[in-house]
């Protein structure tokens, strides 16, 4: 439509050349009113967009920054003991309750979980993601937590391509503290993307927030900075997390990432440790090359599904050497849940990023089935 749009402008500036004027000039002219009108065009949309909140701690003070229909607004609170509650202005459509005392660092192990929803790549489809755990019974009608003593497990990417980054972010963050209230729990591993981010690397943010870390006076990675509510939640997140015995990590574990010794905990540290620090630093530190650098590290490789795939061995191998019966992993998009390697790799990248469709894996017990748009359940076929 914005195509279509675009040339019926460059026809009415054409149009509005008086035919006296010479054919040069004329042509000038047009192409100048033909400018102006797609850079207006083109313009247009920021003005109305809708995001946040960013909220920011100084000391003793909570600031609440959103853009709403293209106006900044904010909302400033001092901290006291109690939790500070932040109505809906605009973007996120849900009260924001921030504890007076910040979370631990989430847990790496858990044990003793009764039963899980899967789901990854969320990659800012706020509307899709709500309607697939609605659908699954993961939340109610109003967005709230009606799992129980569940656990819902995110295995990373919930940053750029979509254009509600943020209300997923604020979903996960609210849903977390709702699920432990009713003894179950919301587990959030870091992807590629969440590393991304907060490095710099904006390749695949869309536009959108572009417009806003502008209006907002700071480069987007600053929105989610150490002085920020999400950016201090996104840096206790793992990237390794156990359940049960089964370990769900973004993109994989690869022979050659485990050459490096490290165990899990050292890598989740210097993960959490390492957050935002630039490409050249990361270079010069072998251990953090190998967590970030190629496809071979954890957040990137994607060794299960190529043709030059892992075989049986190799992954059996891999799983008496890291104690877990199986790995859940997103980072390579399906268009449903797969089973590889006889059900000892799942794959839950369901390319929901497209913003079309998407499966979440149901776990109860040793039962393992794809949740549907529709609330289908459906059999993990073997592969």
């Amino acid at each position: 439509m914005k195509r279509i749009l675009d040339r019926d402008r460059t026809t009415d500036t054409a149009q509005a050349v008086p035919a006296r004027t010479p054919a040069r000039l004329r042509a000038l002219l047009a192409s100048l009113l033909c400018a102006s009108a797609l850079a207006h065009a083109q313009s247009g949309p920021s003005a109305a967009h809708d995001d946040g909140p960013y909220v920011r701690i100084s000391g003793n003070t909570l600031t609440a920054e959103w853009i709403c229909d293209g106006q900044p607004s904010q909302r400033t609170r001092h901290l006291r003991r109690r939790a500070v509650t932040l109505p809906p202005r605009c973007a996120y459509p849900d009260t924001i309750r921030i504890p007076s005392v910040e979370a631990p660092e989430q847990a790496e192990v858990v044990q003793g979980v009764d039963k899980l929803a899967v789901i990854s790549d969320l990659h800012g489809q706020f509307d899709l993601a709500v309607r697939l755990l609605q659908a699954n019974g993961v939340i109610d009608a109003d967005r709230r937590w009606s799992f129980g003593r569940g656990h819902l497990v995110v295995v990373g990417d919930c940053f750029d391509r979509g254009t509600r980054v943020t209300e997923v972010l604020w979903l996960l963050y609210g849903l977390q503290q709702q699920a432990r209230l009713a003894g179950g729990d919301v587990n959030v591993v870091l992807g590629n993307h969440e590393t991304m981010t907060l490095q710099g690397d904006l390749r695949y943010l869309n536009e959108k927030y572009a417009d806003i870390a502008t209006a907002m006076g700071r480069p987007y990675p600053a929105l989610y900075g150490e002085d920020t509510v999400l950016g201090r939640w996104i840096r206790r997140l793992p990237v390794m997390l156990k359940i049960d015995g089964m370990l769900f990590v973004h993109g994989g574990i690869s022979p050659e990432y485990l050459a490096q010794g490290l165990d899990m905990a050292a890598a989740n540290a210097a993960y959490r440790g390492s957050l935002g620090f630039d490409k050249d630093r990361i270079q010069r530190d072998p251990v953090l090359r190998a967590l970030y650098d190629g496809k071979l590290s954890p957040i990137w490789y994607r060794g299960y599904f190529r043709e030059d795939a892992l075989s049986d061995a190799q992954v059996d191998d891999l799983l008496a050497r890291l104690g877990v019966s199986r790995i859940v992993v997103g980072h390579t998009s399906m268009q449903r849940i797969e089973s590889r390697y006889g059900g000892k790799v799942i794959a839950v990248d369901t390319s929901i990023k497209n913003g079309q469709n998407g499966e979440v894996l149901l776990i109860e017990g040793t039962r393992l089935q794809r949740g549907t748009l529709q609330g289908e359940r459906l059999p993990l076929e073997a592969d």
